[in-house]
């Protein structure tokens, strides 16, 4: 039996720029990964960094360890554009996350329950004075 190939990362140019912003009349030429766009898969991977949880999850896999992921993170800060955050639905605690996430320190203590809780209690504090106001 011949041995399995693992798979293989896609490398990322350091030129990598965002994708195009949808519109009415995108182009239907543009690759699609498992049916969808890039930017719609971009999306909802940086929307999922709005949640404590996952962080927590992404760190414990040690995948915030990981060089490659890391400036993967990176390049994700150009949804704090205007023209990109608007498309995000929980802009707040996503970008901020995102920013958190650029920090070593914060990428290692997102480990600990209490900063995870912390952040949890952080964004119920924050959406019960949104409901307030």
């Amino acid at each position: 039996m011949a041995a399995a190939s693992s798979p293989q990362d896609i490398p990322m140019p350091d030129t990598q720029t965002p994708p195009a912003i949808p519109t009415s009349t995108s182009d239907s030429e543009e690759p699609k990964y498992g049916g969808f766009t890039r930017f719609e898969v971009e999306l909802e991977f940086v929307q999922s960094l709005s949640s404590p949880l996952y962080l927590n999850h992404l760190a414990s896999q040690k995948y915030l360890e990981n060089p490659a992921f890391v400036a993967y993170l990176s390049y994700l800060q150009y949804w704090a554009l205007p023209h990109y955050a608007k498309y995000l639905m929980y802009p707040g605690p996503t970008l901020k996350n995102l920013e958190l996430l650029q920090q070593e320190r914060f990428r290692a203590d997102v480990l600990s329950p209490d900063v995870v809780g912390g952040l949890m209690e952080e964004g119920i504090r924050a959406a019960e004075a949104w409901r307030g106001s």
